[in-house]
């Protein structure tokens, strides 16, 4: 048990800049889970986010005489403006070095918070690119740099979110979950709470496409992901801190995964309670709660969830509205093949009598049947869709369930619009693509000479990266393949050529 952390959390000097964040019931998702569900608002401090709580103690830690050389961390978001905070508190010189592909309002953010205390450098396509840049500028400024998370004092400032919890809350408590990241959270706080109440279970939940601490726990040792996801940006790192990590091996009970539209769906429900609008980093403790809950059918216990952080781009809600009900169970995707014959639609449209019918996309065309992608509100969850599914099938219908399909969500359902002719050595592709200015020029540029583009769909929702779905063929001739240009490429890629969204529906 690290107890050493015990003293460093009780002496940690947050409160000069953070605020002491109520804990808050949430009636509606308590009455929904039976349980009592709380969360702590951390999306109340004056960043809006529970950063600026390690940043603060590991800069107030520093010797005034290495303070003069200055800090400098990088980050794209929620670090960096608990830094600009701090340094400008403290009046110490910060260089924060941003990604390229950093929206504007975030650099703004930073350089109002810390004033003329504050350099904003860009750097890199990825946060990995600016770290490693702001590692070098460290060692040639003599400047100290902040982590944003793997730091005993970091750790300790984040740990002061379990002391508060246990001053607020002295009942039954039978879990907390924390949402992981890098793992500075996770570890502050279960170190303090597993010290002084072992009994409460500390749960960690990580996006799915990127839970780099559930990853290490299985392996008994830290590893690399060779990708994480972007859309819960805040805990995209690819591998969990190596002081965190060892806190986690003896302190953390256990980890739950969520994907992108569960957090949708908690931060609709977040919302619902507070009326606060978190970042899908945010919600994401909570959708881990939700999962775990119901999975396990508990009823009556006291649940505590942590909102981390609400530094959304406004232009992502667009995204989160669209995906919620599906991350709610409250809406079904599905592929229906009906004949290709005058009155079908109408026969499909009675045969969901009454159900509400929020997308219907189709396209005619000469073969002898035809998919429509249709979008069906629910009211019972997974059992109401099953039931749905099976009502169509027995009416002589062939269904496929694309509502966990990310390709279908993402693109198809924009897309259809009937089927290509295109040659059978097509091969498709969906990209993570840097948002920034030239991004699709540079990617023509790769591609000039080796591959065709036979489809091309572009989707932004916000944030620093937009989904690309693409179909390449080989030019006559050419020398090139494919596995030279992706790796050129270097961006994040999944091969859809058989993804029943495509097949069913562009192919």
């Amino acid at each position: 048990m690290p107890t050493t952390y015990i003293k460093k959390i009780l002496e940690a000097t947050v409160y000069d800049v953070a605020r002491e964040t109520p804990i808050q019931q949430m009636d509606s998702m308590s009455e929904a889970l039976g349980n009592t569900v709380l969360v702590k608002r951390e999306d109340l401090q004056p960043v809006h986010s529970f950063k600026l709580r390690g940043a603060y103690n590991k800069i107030s830690k520093i010797p005034p005489a290495r303070r003069k050389h200055g800090v400098v961390a990088a980050s794209a978001g929620n670090h960096a403006q608990g830094i600009a905070m701090a340094a400008n508190k403290l009046n110490v010189h910060a260089t924060i070095i941003m990604p390229i592909t950093t929206p504007g309002i975030k650099i703004k953010a930073v350089k109002a918070l810390g004033g003329k205390n504050i350099a904003v450098k860009l750097h890199g396509d990825r946060f990995d690119e600016a770290n490693v840049y702001a590692k070098e500028f460290a060692r040639k400024h003599s400047a100290v740099l902040i982590p944003p998370y793997d730091d005993p004092d970091v750790i300790a400032g984040q740990g002061t979110i379990g002391m508060e919890i246990l001053r607020q809350w002295s009942g039954p408590l039978h879990a907390i979950f924390v949402p992981v990241g890098g793992g500075g959270l996770i570890a502050g706080i279960a170190a303090y709470i597993k010290y002084l109440r072992p009994e409460i279970k500390i749960i960690g939940v990580e996006a799915e496409d990127s839970a780099c601490l559930q990853a290490a726990l299985k392996a008994g040792r830290r590893v690399e992901l060779k990708t994480t996801g972007i859309f819960a940006d805040g805990v995209a790192v690819a591998q969990i801190g190596k002081e965190p990590f060892r806190i986690a091996r003896e302190c953390v009970d256990e980890v739950v995964t969520v994907s992108s539209d569960e957090i949708c769906a908690a931060i609709k429900d977040l919302f619902d309670d507070t009326r606060s609008i978190t970042e899908p980093a945010g919600a994401l403790s909570l959708a881990g709660l939700k999962k775990l809950a119901r999975s396990r059918r508990w009823k009556n216990k006291v649940l505590l969830n942590i909102a981390s952080g609400a530094n959304v781009d406004f232009d992502r809600l667009r995204y989160i509205s669209e995906r919620y009900e599906v991350g709610q169970q409250t809406e079904a995707m599905l592929a229906v093949t009906i004949p290709e014959a005058p009155g079908s639609l109408m026969g499909l449209c009675d045969a969901l009598n009454d159900h509400d019918i929020t997308e219907f996309n189709y396209r005619g065309c000469a073969a002898t049947s035809v998919n429509i992608f249709v979008g069906i509100k629910l009211s019972g969850g997974k059992q109401d869709r099953r039931q749905l599914i099976q009502m169509l099938r027995d009416q002589g219908y062939s269904v496929t369930d694309m509502s966990g399909n990310e390709l279908a969500k993402m693109h198809v359902c924009h897309m259809v619009g009937g089927h290509s002719d295109s040659p059978k050595d097509e091969r498709l592709f969906s990209f993570e693509f840097p948002e920034r200015p030239g991004i699709l020029r540079d990617f023509l540029k790769i591609l000039r000479g080796r591959w065709n583009i036979s489809l091309f769909h572009y989707r932004r929702h916000g944030g620093t990266y937009a989904h690309v779905f693409v179909g390449l063929q080989p030019l006559s001739g050419s020398p090139h393949h494919l596995s030279d240009f992706l790796e050129e490429l270097s961006y994040p890629y999944v091969e859809e050529t058989h993804n029943p969204a495509y097949r069913m529906f562009l192919k």
